[in-house]
This record gives structure tokens, C-alpha cells and sequence, in this order.
């Protein structure tokens, strides 16, 4: 399934997130995804830390191989980002009344991702976590048979 149709998924099961220009979002990210690179999972959400700042959309994707976060601007150009599993930290929830925040702290930056239905931070949470961890064991085993 393309990634259009995981963020409709998203925002089918969980209506409350607040998210804009959704398929401008994921043509970013379809330009972006590396040849043979499947996508696992996707959900939308506002990329800042203010709850009344609304007009920040962005699509988060992960992959077999990483987590992209787009975002189309209104008038010329866009955000992309990429996080390998090397550089991945920790991941953090906070949920409030209605919404929640997903805070990812990578070795250069902490994204912000607000905005989201509060029912859909512990299956965000999950997804992204178990993928991440998994990742690094192969990359710490991979660099410990290197080293050797």
C-alpha cells in the first residue's frame, strides 16, 4: 500500500488528530524513499510543541530502513527529514486531555509531533519503538563482527 493510503488508515481510526494537506505530505515523502525501501507504517501529525499552532501538518513514515517526517510548505519547497536507527535515542509520550505529543530525541535534535488522538499514542508508541530497537541490535551486531 502506498503511503497515502497508511495516513488515510491513520486518520480513519483516529479522526481527533490534527492534520492538513495530507497528499501534498506524502508525495514529499514518496520522492524521498530509497529504491526497494517498503513502508511499514505511517501516521499525520503537527511537527511543533505548541497545541495551538495548527497550520505545521506533517507525514511521518517508517520504513524497513529509517523514519521520514515531511512537510509541504504553503508556497514553494518543503521539510524532510530522515532518522536512521543509529541515531535514534529515546522516544517519549505525553498525552493530555485530547491530544497527545510524541517526542523523538535523536543524537542531533528532539522532534516534536503534537497533535495526535490521544488513542493513538500507544500503538505510535509501539510501532516506532519495536522497530528501533530492533534495528539497533542488528547495527551493534553488525559493528561488533566488523570490529572483530
Amino acid at each position: 500500500m502506498n503511503v497515502l493510503g497508511l495516513v488515510r488508515i491513520f486518520k480513519k481510526k483516529y479522526p481527533n488528530t490534527i492534520a492538513w494537506r495530507i497528499p501534498r505530505h506524502c508525495r514529499i515523502i514518496e520522492k524521498h524513499l530509497n529504491p526497494g525501501e517498503k513502508v511499514a507504517y505511517a501516521f499525520c501529525a503537527q511537527k511543533n510543541d505548541n497545541p495551538l499552532d495548527i497550520a505545521t501538518s506533517c507525514v511521518v513514515v517508517l520504513t524497513d530502513q529509517r523514519l521520514l517526517i515531511a512537510q509541504k510548505r504553503v508556497v514553494f519547497g518543503y521539510f524532510f527529514c530522515s532518522i536512521t536507527p543509529d541515531l535514534f535515542n529515546d522516544l517519549k509520550i505525553r498525552a493530555g486531555l485530547f491530544w497527545g505529543k510524541v517526542y523523538i530525541d535523536t543524537i542531533k535534535e528532539l522532534v516534536v509531533l503534537s497533535n495526535i488522538s490521544r488513542p493513538a499514542l500507544a500503538e505510535i508508541e509501539t510501532k516506532v519503538t519495536d522497530f528501533m530497537m530492533k534495528e539497533k541490535r542488528r547495527y551493534s551486531t553488525m559493528r561488533n563482527e566488523e570490529s572483530e
